[in-house]
């Protein structure tokens, strides 16, 4: 067994203080990634600092009409309100599709956004990676890889985050809230999780110290959102891929159009190609077609995982088509 430190603190400065002065600190609070990774020696602390007593669990309308979603609120506490059931329906439906019900109970907004790949190869410390440890290789790419990266991936890494959360976020024009010793700043949600590129061990912009103070929604920018999850099996599944769209039909036309898909990449992909296909188009099941398929033809699937192409292009003309449709 490791021995490690441990505080539990109630103010965010002191939190700031004590990640400080001690290196090697980590933040918790749900615990439900981050010990499952300490357990398997994947990751390491000597040092664990408890948040889960901030301030940071309110979910409060703002003048605008937005939403500002606190970091520790729990992910069932987040699905059930009110504002997110009613205006951000996406949102309230991609979470309750997430792991299972005590699982949602414990876990934060903070966390589900931090949360590591679920790749076999990231977590088996006995296999080289080089997320885990950079310049290994990526045995994926030749291996299992049926679950990972169709889009965004590179010859470093081919995993998936695995969030459903943070692709109805993508799609509802999220902003993240940081805080750290040198201040507090903003990131927009799609800017959030980074791409592997040649530096697939950095997962977020989230600099050493930060803590993630809340989520902010704008205004509503449609009456309807949906978020659909394809899978193995009905429950406690990752998404193989899974679509967040929010869709804004007037006089048959499409006004505006919001897509990201999960499963797909190492980000949430938020579908920039198919919303400038949609944008303007009639609100037909052709132009559906063609917005997935404008999207989907920068995918570069390896040996295992062609499958996840045309999956994911009937499960947002299958989204799509059904916003088109509602009054």
């Amino acid at each position: 067994m490791k021995s490690f430190g441990y505080l539990r603190v109630d103010r965010t400065d002191q939190a700031l203080a004590a990640y400080a002065a001690h290196p090697g600190a980590r933040y918790i609070a749900g615990g439900t990634n981050l010990v499952d990774l300490l357990k398997l020696g994947v990751a390491d602390a000597s040092f664990l600092v408890d948040i889960s007593r901030l301030p940071l669990d309110g979910v409060d309308e703002t003048p605008d009409g937005g939403l500002r979603i606190g970091a520790t609120v729990r992910n069932s506490d987040l699905a059930a309100h009110p504002l997110v059931r009613t205006r951000y329906t996406a949102l309230s439906q991609a979470l309750l599709s997430g792991a299972s019900a005590q699982l949602r109970n414990a876990a934060t907004t903070g966390g589900n956004l931090l949360q590591r790949t679920r790749c076999l190869y990231f977590q088996d410390v006995s296999k080289p990676c080089n997320k885990r440890v950079p310049g290994t290789g990526c045995p994926a790419r030749e291996g299992v890889h049926r679950d990972l990266a169709v889009l965004g991936h590179s010859q470093q890494c081919v995993a998936t985050h695995p969030s459903d959360m943070a692709v109805a976020l993508a799609a509802l024009d999220a902003r993240v809230n940081l805080l750290g010793l040198e201040g507090e700043r903003t990131v927009p949600l799609t800017e959030f999780h980074r791409l592997p590129g040649d530096t697939p061990e950095h997962d977020t912009v989230v600099r050493p110290g930060e803590l993630v103070t809340a989520v902010t929604l704008p205004p509503p920018a449609g009456v309807h959102s949906v978020y659909r999850k394809a899978r193995d099996r009905a429950s406690y599944a990752f998404a193989l891929v899974s679509v967040a769209a929010v869709l804004t039909v007037e006089d048959g036309v499409v006004r505006h159009a919001a897509l990201a898909f999960g499963g797909l990449a190492h980000a949430p992909w938020r579908a920039r190609a198919a919303e400038e296909v949609l944008r303007g188009a009639p609100a037909t099941e052709e132009t559906c077609v063609r917005a997935a398929d404008a999207e989907l033809a920068a995918a570069d699937p390896l040996r295992d995982n062609a499958f996840k192409v045309p999956l994911a292009r009937n499960l947002a003309v299958s989204v799509l088509t059904d916003l088109a449709s509602r009054p």
